[in-house]
C-alpha cells in the first residue's frame, strides 16, 4: 500500500510540474456624528445577489459544430491565460501539440505531448461528451475541479479556437493543424476573443513551432489534468 500510495504521490507531482494549462476583501468602515462621536452603523438592506456566470456560458459554441470533425493532430500556436504559471514562466513555454481520437462510449481520448526539462512527456486525458453539442468534459477529482471546454471557432481543416474555464477562471487556445503560421487576420481574431475576457497582449502566450515530440517511452507517461 505505501508503494502505490508513494506512486501515486509522485504522479501527482508530476502533474503539477508538467501541465500547468489552469485557481476581495470589503473594508466597512464605520460613520462617525458630528462631534466626532461614532453613531451605530445603520442597518442595511443586502443587494440582491447578481447570478455567477461561467466565461464559457457566456461563449457559446460555434454553430453546427461537428466534434467529430474534431480528431486528429492540433499544433498549440497561442494561449490566452491568467495561469500565474505561465505568466512568470511564459517566455520559456515548449512545443505542445494535441491528438484526439475517439470518440469511444461518448469519451474522446485526448494526448498531449509536451516538453519539460529536456525530457518529452505525453499526458493522457479524455473529453466527455455534454449535452450541448461543441462543449466536452474534462472531468476533476471533484465536480467543482471539471473543466469545461467549447469549441469556440474552427473550420477543421486549419484552425481551432478553444475555450478552457475551471473555477470561473478561463484559458483560450489558438491550435493549428500545422506547424505553419496561420494568418494576420486569423492571428488578429484570436487577439480580440482574448480581449473580450480581459486578456490583452500581456496575457498571450505564443509557443513555439518547431522540434515538437515524437514518441513517448511508458515511463514519461501520466493521467492527470491540469492545473490551470
Amino acid at each position: 500500500m505505501a508503494v502505490i500510495a508513494g506512486s501515486r504521490i509522485t504522479e501527482g507531482c508530476r502533474c503539477m510540474m508538467v501541465l500547468v494549462v489552469l485557481v476581495c476583501l470589503c473594508l466597512l468602515v464605520p460613520s462617525e456624528a458630528v462631534g466626532g462621536a461614532k453613531s451605530r452603523p445603520k442597518p442595511q438592506r443586502r443587494p440582491p445577489k447578481t447570478p455567477k456566470v461561467n466565461p464559457t456560458d457566456a461563449t457559446p459554441p460555434a454553430q453546427n459544430i461537428d466534434i467529430h470533425q474534431m480528431t486528429g493532430t492540433w499544433y498549440l500556436l497561442n494561449a490566452a491565460s491568467k495561469c500565474p504559471h505561465l505568466i512568470k514562466h511564459g517566455t520559456k513555454v515548449e512545443p505542445t501539440v494535441m491528438t484526439i481520437t475517439g470518440p469511444s462510449d461518448q469519451v474522446f481520448s485526448v494526448s498531449t505531448k509536451t516538453r519539460h526539462n529536456h525530457q518529452c512527456w505525453e499526458i493522457l486525458q479524455q473529453y466527455h461528451l455534454t449535452s450541448t453539442t461543441g462543449k466536452l468534459t474534462l472531468k476533476g477529482t471533484r465536480p467543482e475541479l471539471n473543466t469545461d471546454i467549447v469549441v469556440g471557432e474552427t473550420d477543421y481543416t486549419s484552425y481551432a479556437v478553444l475555450y478552457y474555464q475551471k473555477q470561473g477562471k478561463i484559458t483560450v487556445k489558438l491550435y493549428s493543424r500545422t506547424v505553419d503560421d496561420l494568418s494576420e487576420p486569423m492571428l488578429t481574431k484570436f487577439e480580440q476573443l482574448a480581449e473580450k475576457h480581459g486578456m490583452g497582449l500581456a496575457y498571450l502566450f505564443p509557443f513555439p513551432t518547431y522540434s515538437h515530440c515524437g514518441d513517448v517511452d511508458q515511463d514519461h507517461k501520466l493521467n492527470c489534468v491540469p492545473t490551470c
